[in-house]
């Protein structure tokens, strides 16, 4: 720690930092454009500028800019000073020259940092009165709104997009004193998370396309928040909501596991709330009954005996509420057996094994990883982007050893240059990690547990390795070791998405030979750990299961087994009752057909595949007959009630009730209010039905008001709908709201981790498959998938929709060489993709997309040539 005055006020700084984070870190006012928590100094805006003096005695000093000042013991600086005041206007004036007067309609409006800052800097009078620059502007796809006339050229955009994301099709293209930022031509933006453009740019050159197809004033929101129901990982979101549609979603910070990022899956999925397909009143036979109705007739109906069949994409509690209702002999997960022996032994890894389960922070420190089996980018996306910030970490010792200061990034990076730690990839196809990856592997399910194994034993000769294993994989094998052994900070990535236990051991006994190495586990869907812990018989042994009913909570049992299977699993009953938010084809069985609430319209819990408990709260105000599953199902009337009864039924969740504070949770007696305190049209918005302003819809299952009215402080972080602090409307506020800068929130990150210490001893895994052999006339098929596409719930949302693949049959050249550009899979006619990275006698298909979804994978299956 460094002692520094600021406008003669002594305080206690990070002698590691610079003097922009530091004041911002104290909760001072000082304008910024260029830097980003995340992304370090570089010193282009000149923005921060500040006073610096030699000493107490110096009263003249200099402008410096606070960016790239770092902070030192006995520095003076001052804010305030009359010529650092005038110089920041200057540079806000010279910014305000060519940009345009659109406030009034600009999408950004209302939450523009460059609005915040030219209040902040006491700029209102433009003296410029001559032509601006102008600039045509670009379509780059279905995600992304651009207006390049408001760019303030401070380089943000292709930072992140290309530095810290990995993108390369957005760029800086510069004719003399004019810079144009973005593609070479019209076309969607390639990178997985470009739509963190909206909140990376400080003005209104990239804004939300899908919020502008139903767009509303950011300060007329109502927001709650929520967790991504896209994928395990658990990333924090705020949900907002207006005229009962829900608008966008937006990053909710989260220091332990998203940050200041989402993947563009996550951001722009949630139209899938707003479809057209969407169920909304209960049918009896296809007939609208009315709520009460359906209640009865489902409870009715549970009475005669029946059976339950869960969700890895439904909260805890509506599992648990299901199962309660059918009784726990009666209760199935919903998930083949394979895929819930998968969970079931991740589950066991991490509970009782050393190796800790790694948050998505824990994951960007690292300094050496192996992934083993997964396309981490196409499942768990956001985990990508943290690996990427993994391999910077080894490289950034040369920085270190330099003296550079680690926050000023463009200094970093030329010494570094284009080192990159080490990062290997097994996989069965080529991933999009691949570009930073010290090397690769490519091989059948089998062949990547064997490489797995083989490392294990190079670190520790007590693990079994395989005895035939191939020269140039062993030693792979011995040079993946190696780096993971010389690191600080090993990671291990794996998961279920080959089919493969014998890729998860691998991925265990790597772990468990390297001392203070971590886990990362991929799953499926949402909540697909939550559902293993409640240690339900898998969606198979429903099969000999005997009842008059099966209810169907929020699963689409035909993307679970082949469609031939769930007709004769569900014509076995007399009656099928489904809960779900879409028509799909599994309510197209039903008898009873009720509308179950999505994340935004009800409360819930949900397990990460880190093992994080997270809670969800609704942003939509409760409107019947849509109510959250749990509380369709009967017996309790609030979360609280059934949280209890949760964690009473099922000790190993007990935690559940710390993931968010109770709804009787209260600050100065005053609940959280959803609605920040310039909403507006409270009374208009239903003036067609009544001139008077309505009583706001009452919620017990949270201590969160459909209101302005609450308490404006600081809550836990669970309970944090949005950021927003005086004279900070954009989501920059963040800054106000952490311990540290890019540090946790002052009142707690969200979420309770189930496996952050590790459990006790391990016996390594010894069950080596033989290695893979191609088979004449037959080959492996493997899921290969696709963030836009493969997830269920946004291949709903029209701008998802748009990027999503056709089906296709995916063989390496030389395999395909046999056949035309068509081939005929499963009695289908299927386009060829050629992959030259798939290995011989494997075929790779789009996972969970039509027809292939219900595939149980990898299964050997002939491939015939169109005649």
């Amino acid at each position: 720690m460094a002692t520094v005055h600021v406008d003669n006020q002594r305080y206690e700084m990070d002698d590691k930092q610079n003097l922009l984070q530091a004041c911002l870190q104290l909760k001072m006012d000082l304008p910024y454009f260029c830097w980003h928590p995340a992304m370090g100094s570089v010193g282009a805006c000149r923005q921060c500028a500040v006073k610096q003096f030699k000493d107490e005695s110096d009263q003249h000093g200099k402008i410096v800019m606070a960016c790239m000042t770092p902070v030192t013991e006995g520095a003076r600086i001052s804010i305030q000073d009359a010529e650092a005041v005038e110089f920041r206007a200057a540079v806000i004036e010279g910014l305000m020259i060519n940009h345009p007067h659109d406030c009034p309609v600009c999408d950004e409006g209302g939450e523009c940092h460059l609005q915040d800052m030219t209040v902040m800097t006491g700029h209102n009078y433009r003296r410029y009165a001559f032509e601006k620059r102008t600039f045509r502007n670009q379509n780059l796809g279905p995600f992304l709104n651009h207006e390049m006339n408001r760019c303030i050229q401070c380089y943000r955009c292709v930072r992140f997009y290309r530095e810290y994301a990995g993108g390369n099709d957005l760029n800086a293209f510069a004719l003399r004193n004019i810079v144009f930022f973005g593609r070479d031509k019209d076309g969607v933006l390639e990178n997985e998370f470009a739509g963190n453009l909206v909140e990376v740019c400080p003005t209104g050159v990239f804004t939300d396309k899908t919020l502008k197809q139903h767009y509303t004033r950011k300060w007329d929101l109502q927001m709650a928040p929520s967790v991504c129901v896209h994928c395990a990982v658990g990333c924090n979101i705020t949900a907002a909501e207006r005229y009962g549609m829900l608008r966008r979603l937006v990053n909710r910070y989260n220091g332990e596991v998203n940050g200041y990022f989402l993947c563009d899956r996550g951001r722009f999925g949630y139209e899938f709330v707003n479809s057209q397909r969407r169920i909304r009143k209960p049918l009896r036979h296809g007939q609208p009954v009315g709520l009460e109705d359906a209640r009865a007739g489902l409870r009715k109906l549970a009475a005669g005996g029946a059976i339950g069949i869960g969700s890895p994409r439904a909260s805890l509690e509506s599992n648990f509420a299901l199962r309660s209702l059918v009784g726990a002999d009666y209760f199935f997960a919903g998930i083949p057996g394979r895929e819930a022996a998968l969970l079931k032994l991740m589950l066991e890894i991490l509970g009782n094994g050393p190796a800790p389960a790694a948050s998505l922070r824990e994951i960007e420190h690292s300094d050496a990883v192996l992934v083993l089996g997964e396309d981490v980018t196409n499942v768990a996306p956001r985990m990508a982007l943290s690996l990427r910030q993994a391999v910077r970490q080894q490289p950034m010792e040369i920085a270190e050893r330099l003296r550079i200061p680690l926050w000023m990034d463009h200094a970093v990076r030329e010494a570094v240059q284009d080192e990159k730690g080490p990062l290997f990839i097994a996989a069965a196809s080529a991933t999009r990690l691949d570009d930073v990856a010290a090397a690769t592997f490519r091989g059948a399910p089998d062949d990547i547990a064997r490489l797995g194994f083989a490392v294990a034993q190079a670190l520790d000769p007590a693990a079994p390795g395989p005895e035939d294993l191939p020269g140039q994989t062993r030693e792979l094998a011995a040079r993946i070791a190696a780096a993971l052994k010389g690191a600080k900070r090993p990671l291990i990535v794996s998961g279920p998405s080959l089919g493969s236990a014998a890729i998860i051991q691998a991925a265990a006994n790597v772990a468990w030979a390297l001392a203070g190495a971590h886990l990362a586990f991929t799953a499926a869907e949402a909540n697909s750990m939550g559902l293993a812990m409640m240690e339900a018989p898998a969606l198979d042994a429903a099969q000999a299961a005997t009842a008059e009913t099966a209810i169907i909570v929020e699963n689409d049992l035909y993307r679970r087994l082949p469609a031939a299977e769930v007709d004769q699993l569900l014509a076995r009953f007399g009656h099928v009752v489904v809960l779900d938010h879409l028509e799909n084809a599994t309510t197209a069985k039903a008898e009873l057909l009720i509308p179950a609430a999505t994340f935004a319209e009800g409360e819930g819990t949900l397990m990460s595949s880190e093992g994080r408990l997270q809670r969800f709260f609704a942003a939509l105000s409760p409107t019947e007959p849509v109510e959250p599953s749990w509380r369709l199902l009967g017996g309790w009337n609030t979360l609280d009630e059934i949280i209890r009864a949760l964690a009473e039924a099922m000790p190993q969740l007990a935690a559940v009730r710390e993931a968010a504070p109770a709804a009787s949770f209260r600050m100065e007696a005053a609940k959280i209010p959803r609605q920040p305190h310039r909403y507006s049209g409270r009374t208009s918005m239903l003036a067609n039905i009544s001139v008077h302003e309505p009583k706001p819809p009452q919620d017990a299952d949270s201590p969160l008001s459909f209101s302005m009215e609450g308490n404006p402080k600081q809550p836990p972080g669970a309970l944090q709908p949005f950021f927003w602090t005086p004279g900070w409307n954009s989501y920059q506020a963040v800054n106000k709201f952490q311990e540290e800068i890019a540090g946790r929130l002052e009142a707690g990150d969200p979420g309770v981790p189930m496996f952050a210490s590790g459990g006790g001893g391990h016996a390594f895994f010894n069950a080596i498959p033989a290695a893979f052999e191609a088979r004449a006339g037959e080959w492996l098929l493997a899921p290969l998938f696709h963030i836009y596409g493969s997830e269920e719930l946004s291949r709903e949302a029209p701008a998802v929709a748009e990027l999503g693949p056709q089906p296709y049959v995916a063989l390496n050249p030389e395999d395909a060489a046999q056949f035309g550009d068509e081939v005929e899979l499963m009695g289908q006619r299927f386009r060829v993709s050629r992959i030259a990275e798939l290995p011989r006698g494997v075929a790779g298909i789009p996972a969970g997309v039509p027809p292939f979804a219900g595939l149980e994978l990898p299964a050997w299956s002939k491939i015939q040539p169109i005649q």
